[in-house]
């Protein structure tokens, strides 16, 4: 009898772990940039002298710097050809028109030599002034060249201090060049005056701002845009959203930009043909201090109001973005010649801020509009929602199902040995 018991055991695990590995396959390698240029990033650090200052995780500013370089430049993929600036590195001195001219390509951008780089970061020192402005210009030029993606990482714990050369004029004056160049920027432990000039930086040039406060958040970040120096050029296009539905442009597939103020409703219309399905996501910026509790709502509804499906998030602390997304798919049609629906989203923010915080120019906001074929198979993830989970669920009822009758043959044939006993 223990050895039938064991046999029906051995025979359920098996069944649950073909179950498991029908249902979860391996997984797909991910595609790699198609771009015939390799992407470029510099990484523009502050080694200015309050770097020295100890309020990270118990250490300086440039301790964790430099370990969160270390983390990156063993993170980076090998298809991103990366080079290192510094600002403020070199000259200890009181003179501010030498201190201005501080910056220096401490590792020119190119193929990686990952120990030569962290040798390089492990000698650095902070030192003097914070020239932001001329570090950005000289940065540009060490992108120079190439249809790849460019992308500056800036790093600092303080504002510029080589006015009257303003590091925003000289981001945006780099924008204007038309040479598809981004600026993110992360301040160590921000204060109100740092993160408005390093959000403006990043603002504009399309990047990000990110407030720094721990040696992890500042690895994981920088990794986080190294990354996205690889991932394929996709250039928004700016439009501008509506009071109303009936006012509202028509957007076809693609990635747009836009402006919205605090409290305020943007509408945009997308026609959605029948057998296809409508998938949007939005993303809204805090690009300046706001106030804690806040959301983002996105809304497809029709042009006569009716909701149709929506999507919302919503946070709690301080938050660079915050994104959520719908999915429509609209059924096919008998009719060969149907018209196309138009489907009306609406973008609605709950962002706000304290007195003395501008609110124009608005939170930047992305709109990302994709137009596919709808589901045309019953099996489909859109018709269904389970996707390969219909795999899993029928496979346990199977097992179930098997595991049933082998345990009421168990029970039937152990209750027989018990009579006859």
């Amino acid at each position: 009898m223990i050895t039938r018991t064991r046999l029906a055991a051995g025979a359920c695990a098996l069944l649950a772990a073909l179950a498991a590995g029908m249902a979860f396959p391996a997984g797909a390698s991910a595609g790699e940039p198609t771009g015939e240029d390799a992407p470029k990033v510099d990484l523009v650090l502050d080694v200015s002298g309050s770097m020295r200052t100890r309020d990270i995780d118990g250490g300086t500013r440039m301790a964790a710097a430099k370990q969160a370089f270390n983390e990156v430049l063993d993170a980076t993929p090998e298809e991103v050809q990366l080079g290192i600036r510094t600002l403020g590195a070199d000259y200890p001195g009181d003179d501010r028109k030498t201190g201005c001219k501080d910056t220096a390509q401490l590792y020119p951008v190119g193929p990686l030599d990952r120990t030569e780089a962290k040798t390089a970061v492990a000698t650095l020192s902070p030192t003097g002034w914070t020239p932001i402005g001329p570090a950005l210009l000289k940065a540009a030029d060490d992108l120079d060249g190439g249809d790849g993606s460019k992308r500056i990482v800036l790093i600092s714990d303080g504002e510029d201090t080589c006015a009257p050369l303003d590091p925003c004029e000289v981001a945006r004056e780099i924008a204007a060049k038309g040479i598809g160049l981004t600026i993110d920027t992360l301040g160590l432990v921000p204060n109100t005056k740092m993160r408005q000039q390093l959000s403006c930086i990043a603002e504009a040039t399309g990047g990000t701002y990110t407030s720094v406060e721990h040696t992890d958040e500042l690895t994981d970040k920088v990794n986080q845009l190294v990354d996205r120096a690889a991932d394929p050029v996709v250039t928004p296009v700016a439009t501008e959203g509506a009071d109303a539905c009936a006012k509202a442009p028509t957007l076809k597939s693609g990635l747009y930009t836009d402006r919205e103020e605090f409290g305020q409703q943007r509408w945009y219309r997308v026609d959605v043909k029948p057998g296809q399905e409508l998938r949007a996501s939005v993303s809204v910026g805090a690009d300046r201090a706001v106030n804690p509790s806040y959301g983002v709502l996105l809304r497809a509804v029709t042009v006569h109001g009716r909701e149709i499906v929506r999507g919302e998030a919503a946070g709690n602390g301080r938050t660079d973005v915050l994104s959520t997304g719908l999915r429509y798919p609209k059924a096919e049609s008998d009719e060969d010649d149907a018209a196309a629906e138009a489907v009306c989203l609406q973008v609605t923010n709950s962002f706000s801020v304290a007195s003395g915080v501008k609110t124009s120019p608005g939170l930047p906001l992305e709109l990302t509009v994709d137009v596919v074929d709808g589901p045309g198979d019953s099996d489909d993830v859109a018709a269904f929602g389970l996707g390969r989970g219909w795999w899993l669920l029928g496979l346990l009822v199977l097992v179930g199902f098997v595991a049933g009758l082998l345990w009421g043959w168990l029970s039937r044939w152990r209750f027989a040995i018990w009579r006859t006993n």
